[in-house]
């Protein structure tokens, strides 16, 4: 795994397009084959109609997943710095900003958008990468109404899954502007529907009670996400496996301290939005908060 890894890492630090797709192509298959069942033994007659069509073996279930040699040793490996993939993929995504715009680009943007999600979901503690100015910024920027609609909708899902039982992350995104920001996007009147939809979402998450990674390991989110983050939530039990080489080892533990409470948070949006008590209220309507809370 660890030479596949390598070989994935050099081709996404590439300044070549092609090679950046193959290295991203290269990590969705290792972990296409880590998440997904494998098919019972077929012809190879009845394996290449499959490919064909695109069958892929059906998602391993949670307890599964657990007890996979695989998955586990994917796990131990993202606790070092050569091999933690989410902050490879953040690099490349900072350098293909900087590329030219085209369509072709922003699709690469996407399929790196999408990969990054997909990996703070299997490995929660990565989130922790978020604490840092830089690579929240790198999805601020995304924002940007040059962007196009699917490139906005997928840097927020991102930030929603970054967010997610952190609120050492909520903290930095809330001192660079992040609230500024996502309420602009959400005001303007160029902004799509779907991006207007997703913005609120965020805004959702950002209102709902904080409480520390490990307390909320294994309960289930109230914000349902493209990719059901929630459903693999219960997986950052792990989140303290070690790789046993403690000098390549990240600092990726969660820091619970400096965690608001709804009114702090309230009153803060209310600072860039109007109709805070709207959502709050449609918070309770939907059953994501007590009748007391907030």
């Amino acid at each position: 795994m660890d030479a596949l890894l390598s070989l994935a890492f050099d081709n996404i630090s590439s300044r070549e397009p092609l090679k950046i797709r193959k290295g991203l192509r290269q990590i969705e298959g290792l972990l296409a084959q880590i998440c997904l069942a494998q098919s019972k033994p077929r012809s190879p007659k009845k394996r290449a109609q499959a490919e064909h069509d695109g069958q892929r073996g059906q998602a391993k279930g949670l307890s599964e997943l657990r007890e996979d040699a695989a998955f586990r040793e994917f796990f131990r490996l993202q606790e070092g710095f050569q091999c933690n993939v989410a902050s490879r993929l953040l690099s490349t995504l900072e350098r293909l900003l900087g590329f030219p715009p085209s369509s072709q680009n922003d699709l690469v943007i996407l399929s790196t958008l999408d990969l990054i999600q997909g990996l703070l979901i299997l490995h929660p503690p990565s989130r922790a990468l978020f604490s840092r100015e830089d690579y929240l910024n790198i999805l601020l920027d995304l924002l940007d109404s040059a962007n196009p609609p699917a490139v906005q909708s997928a840097s927020l899902l991102v930030l929603m899954t970054a967010m997610l039982e952190n609120p050492r992350n909520m903290r930095t995104f809330e001192s660079i502007d992040g609230l500024l920001t996502v309420t602009s996007l959400y005001k303007t009147r160029s902004t799509s529907r779907d991006v207007r939809l997703r913005a609120m979402e965020f805004l959702y998450l950002y209102l709902m009670p904080e409480v520390g990674s490990q307390k909320a390991s294994s309960a289930p989110n109230a914000i349902g996400l493209q990719r059901s983050p929630s459903k693999l939530a219960a997986l950052s039990g792990h989140a303290r496996t070690h790789s046993g080489d403690s000098g390549n080892a990240m600092d990726l533990d969660e820091d619970d301290t400096g965690i608001r409470s709804m009114e702090e948070k309230q009153k803060a949006l209310a600072q860039f939005l109007d109709n805070v008590p709207e959502l709050v209220h449609g918070l309770r309507e939907g059953g994501m908060l007590s009748a007391s809370g907030g």
